[in-house]
């Protein structure tokens, strides 16, 4: 249960990274300034979105093993 836990804590701050990535690109881009770091920061959000999906999934097979 423990590991499972801190899988799903994990994978809600990645995705909470990600939002907040994006958000920045948002800024960089339509903003104006530059548009090139916009877009790191828009693959930082896409790479944290990934993250968050990979601990999310881990969570959820601890989850159905622990349930066997």
């Amino acid at each position: 249960m423990k590991k499972s836990k801190e899988y799903k804590v994990s994978s809600t701050l990645f995705y909470v990274a990600a939002v907040l990535f994006y958000l920045a690109a948002i800024i960089n881009i339509v903003g104006g300034n530059n548009t090139s770091i916009g877009i790191v920061w828009l693959c930082f959000g896409s790479a944290f979105l990934c993250f968050g999906s990979l601990f999310f999934n881990k969570s959820k097979e601890n989850i159905e093993k622990e349930e066997k």
